[in-house]
């Protein structure tokens, strides 16, 4: 991690944990958001105007909450106003790392080798976890926002006219509803997954474990009514979902120990990750060859790096 804008550590999977074992997630640090006229948004500083070629975006092609925003981009055909580069699947002693694994990229933009540069760059005395997505500033040079729910509404209402209006992944009749959701969502089973596999104790495996699976049937309960989770509509919250379910099965269920049923032992929900992969652009944004090499990266989960054969994307076709 990095200490005061330098980097000081092997990077480790679990940075804190509670007082019962359980993995605890970083805040992200810089959240400004882009407007389309460079007011402030909800939360940071003003400045941050929506402009075509102005703005770049850091992914992770293993990360689900990198995966976010690159959908969120897609649906919102902004891929010629927000440039995009993407790190290598392997996660190295000093985290994320660009180079010329396929389908990944070098940093041309800031010539960094290491995605922590970027932090460091944006703030000298930056002290934490260099974490994808990074949505970044060329004119200013520095990061606007890391966290991926902001960027994924920053796309949806941010730039105006520069995006497709006519997708609203967060319209307004639905919004209380879809916080609501996410907010259920998110602990049990976004985070749930990772709660299960990197826990340090039983006791705290036992409970994100049980909170995966618990949320599993509820939305496969729910799913039997409806072709997305707000019935026909489309919205944030299925983008939030569906990057938890296409990982599921080739890292969550064997990796992270999350194995009382696999994705596919969930005939809705199989079903709803198949619909959404086959909206224009998703299926793009999936590549589980970057996923199982990630995950299967992670030393003290899989210290011999065996990345195991199946399951492939294939299985998901419609």
């Amino acid at each position: 991690m990095l200490v005061n804008g330098k980097w000081t550590e092997d990077w480790q999977p679990v940075q804190a944990k509670d007082a019962k074992g359980g993995f605890v997630r970083q805040a992200s640090s810089f959240r400004n958001w882009i407007t389309p006229d460079g007011s402030a948004g909800q939360t940071g500083a003003a400045g941050f105007a929506a402009e075509p070629g102005r703005y770049h975006l850091y992914v992770a092609l293993i990360c689900p909450w990198a995966s976010r925003t690159l959908i969120a981009r897609k649906l919102k055909k902004l891929e010629g106003i927000v440039s995009v580069s993407v790190v290598e699947p392997a996660l190295t002693d000093q985290g994320w790392r660009f180079g010329d694994h396929p389908g990944a990229d070098r940093d041309d933009l800031n010539g960094a080798t290491y995605l922590h540069e970027l932090y460091s760059l944006a703030d000298d005395d930056f002290t934490g976890r260099a974490t994808v997505p990074v949505l970044w500033d060329k004119r200013l040079g520095t990061i606007v926002n890391n966290e991926s729910a902001d960027i994924v509404r920053m796309f949806n209402s941010g730039f105006g006219a520069l995006a497709d209006e006519s997708v609203d992944l967060y319209p307004a009749p639905l919004r209380d509803d879809i916080d609501a959701l996410n907010e259920r969502i998110y602990p049990a089973l976004n985070n749930g997954v990772y709660r299960a596999g990197f826990a340090t104790t039983q006791l705290a495996y036992q409970e994100g474990y049980r909170g995966v699976f618990a949320m599993l049937d509820e939305l496969e309960a729910r799913l039997a009514n409806g072709p997305f989770l707000f019935g026909a509509r489309f919205t944030e919250a299925d983008i939030r979902l569906f990057v938890t379910l296409v990982r599921f099965d080739a890292a969550y269920h064997g990796l992270f120990k999350c194995n009382l049923r696999r994705l596919s032992e969930y005939r809705n929900l199989t079903a709803y990750t198949k619909r959404v992969l086959a909206i224009s652009g998703v299926r793009s944004t999936v590549n589980i060859g970057h996923i199982k090499t990630g995950y299967y990266s992670i030393k003290s989960l899989n210290p011999n790096g065996i990345v195991p054969d199946g399951p492939d994307l294939a299985d998901l076709s419609l």
